[in-house]
């Protein structure tokens, strides 16, 4: 059979070039989290670029798991010429614009977001399970890929230590769940330290249906104000399933470190002892960052020194993509083999 996939179109010619990469990269972690093998080529078709998947038989499951991709605009059953249109499966629990309007300067593009949360959940041994995971943004900024979590239909936990972007996705997801009317809970508790310090957390309960409030089928959101260094205690007893970070790329962000700019090497060093502990056996996770600011080799010893086993063979590897002058991104995935 051959699957037909139209990849969304994008302003930039140069990135546009790149996300033929990412989705190529994405459908090739998602297939290999169903099991299944397919080749992979892109082809014209009516002046239009596709991904082409010729693969056996796809039930009605692994299609609906497939075609949640975050990149496809359309799919067909391929019959020479003619295209025969595929439902696609991509309903989300919360509107994606949730993580589309709020825009600011230095924003990673939600699309590429969601690509890394179906990339780590694909390596994850929670690939194919139908209940909602727990995402883990350690660096998470106004909260873009807490939001396209949730609208994944998963709960979402972020620390900064950026106050100012963490009062921003509070007071912009609160008017968002006010805009939608959807019923919801916010409260604000201060977590202590072993040290003695206390953080702030921000916390929403929300649902995408009244019933589902009453019923008490819900996903929380939980915006913490504190050094990702302390993710542990930050966390509490609740593990990850998935810990999903945009690194600061050194040109609109530098990485802070209790208050302090560093260098990322130095807060990474200090931090994954912590994401190691936080992320359940079997989790999976996936950062991004520039090359030109942040060695892959680096990043990837370092992650083994803390216990990591990174994916270093296809298809979880050669993510890199150029962004604009300044940044060429890559990302490294890697899980949590412990027993």
């Amino acid at each position: 059979m051959q699957f037909a996939l139209l990849v969304k179109s994008h302003a930039n010619v140069r990135y546009a070039q790149s996300m033929q990469l990412l989705a190529l990269r994405e459908c090739e972690c998602m297939l290999e989290a169903l099991g299944h093998t397919a080749k992979l080529y892109w082809d014209t078709l009516a002046g239009n670029s596709f991904l082409i998947m010729e693969t056996e038989v796809m039930d009605d499951q692994a299609w609906s798991y497939l075609s949640r991709h975050s990149a496809i605009s359309f799919a067909g059953l391929r019959d020479g010429d003619w295209l025969k249109p595929l439902p696609l499966m991509q309903t989300p629990y919360l509107e994606a614009d949730l993580a589309q309007v709020l825009k600011y300067k230095g924003k990673t593009n939600a699309d590429f977001t969601t690509m890394m949360l179906h990339c780590a959940k694909a390596a994850s041994a929670f690939a194919l399970v139908q209940h909602p995971l727990t995402v883990f943004d350690p660096l998470c900024g106004r909260g873009t890929t807490l939001f396209c979590a949730l609208s994944e239909g998963d709960n979402g936990i972020g620390m900064d230590t950026d106050a100012k972007a963490l009062h921003e996705a509070d007071v912009y997801f609160e008017r968002y769940l006010q805009y939608h009317r959807l019923k919801h809970r916010r409260q604000e508790k201060s977590i202590t330290l072993r040290q003695g310090r206390a953080l702030v957390e921000r916390c929403f309960e929300v649902a995408n249906t009244s019933e589902a409030y009453k019923q008490k089928d819900t996903r929380t959101l939980r915006l913490i104000h504190g050094d990702t260094i302390y993710a542990e205690e930050a966390i509490g007893k609740e593990r990850c399933h998935l810990i999903v970070g945009d690194l600061p790329y050194g040109v609109q962000h530098a990485p802070k470190a209790g208050g302090m700019s560093g260098s990322l090497e130095t807060l990474l060093t200090k931090a994954l002892p912590a994401y190691k502990r936080v992320l359940k056996p079997g989790g999976a996770i996936a950062l991004a960052f520039n090359t030109y600011t942040l060695s892959k080799p680096w990043l990837v010893d370092a992650l083994k020194n803390n216990g990591f086993t990174v994916l270093e063979s296809a298809p979880f590897h050669d993510f890199a993509h150029w962004v604009e002058q300044a940044v060429n991104r890559d990302m490294v995935i890697a899980r949590n083999d412990e027993k």
